[in-house]
């Protein structure tokens, strides 16, 4: 644990905090407690031995305050995840998430850019800000060699990423958005024809960040919980329940687009730490 560290730390979030509270967001807070995460492939939440599970995200809980009325909204806070542990992962992390309804992805790319650039120039001076952009089909079939519309195969899909996207990625330096993912690889997300609107972003070959132009038609996403279900009682995963009032909720968002951000990570990559133990109480 390094003192100094973790007082710039300090200084990082409450510059995020004042970027988008100049831009008229509403910080908010959500249950770190939940009845039913978000059922997604290899993300375990921790279960409460009270009941419920701690949040792996507060997405759902943010997406109920939009469809609710609220426009554009942050939150800064814990989130959980079993079984992960490394020099970027802990068990507990903490994200920053926003959202802003009338909006889509590339919204929230500018968003992103934006605040990128301005932590960029208060806290790595030296740092150059720059951002290409990629799409997700063009980067398989370029360093991995098939098309991940035409075989759906999820295990190939991540193990590809990790070992030929991402290396290829670092190789690039700088922050790459990752855009455009087949529909399968994007369960709250959007579409666009063939095309989930989704972005991840990475800098220096470390993703950063995740978006999507989010899904408001509550049967379509009913049915993609529903499959994702099946797929983690397939891989042996522990179930969730549905989040009922999350699913009638959906419509009223109207379009809408957010993005979860790793602030530990984000330090990490302003202060040039490579162990995420240095940035964060670890326990």
């Amino acid at each position: 644990m390094d003192i100094d560290l973790l007082v710039k730390r300090s200084r990082i979030v409450s510059r995020i905090r004042s970027f988008f509270d100049l831009l008229g967001f509403v910080e908010v807070e959500t249950p770190v407690r939940i009845a039913a995460p978000a059922p997604e492939t290899n993300i375990d939440c921790p279960p409460v031995a009270t009941g419920g599970f701690l949040r792996a995200s507060p997405e759902l809980q943010m997406k109920k305050l939009l469809a609710a009325g609220m426009d554009r909204i942050y939150q800064i806070g814990p989130c959980f995840r079993d079984g992960e542990k490394g020099s970027r992962h802990n068990p507990e992390f903490t994200m920053i998430e926003w959202y802003r309804r009338e909006s889509s992805y590339r919204n929230i790319m500018d968003d992103t850019k934006n605040l990128v650039a301005a932590l960029l120039e208060e806290f790595s001076p030296e740092r150059e800000v720059s951002f290409r952009e990629l799409k997700v089909r063009e980067v398989y079939l370029k360093f991995a060699g098939w098309d991940p519309w035409v075989d759906g195969d999820h295990d190939r899909f991540d193990f590809d990423m990790a070992t030929k996207i991402e290396p290829a990625i670092k190789e690039m330096g700088g922050g790459v958005f990752l855009v455009d993912y087949p529909p399968w690889a994007a369960s709250l997300s959007r579409l666009r024809g063939d095309v989930a609107e989704r972005w991840e972003l990475y800098w220096d070959g470390v993703e950063l960040a995740n978006c999507f132009s989010e899904l408001n038609d509550p049967g379509e996403q009913l049915k993609r919980f529903e499959s994702a279900r099946e797929e983690r009682r397939v891989l042996g995963e522990s179930d969730y329940p549905i989040d009922t009032e999350f699913i009638a909720s959906v419509s009223a968002m109207g379009p809408a687009a957010g993005v979860a951000l790793g602030i530990d990570r984000l330090v990490m990559a302003l202060l040039g730490v490579r162990e995420i133990s240095d940035v964060r109480v670890c326990g």
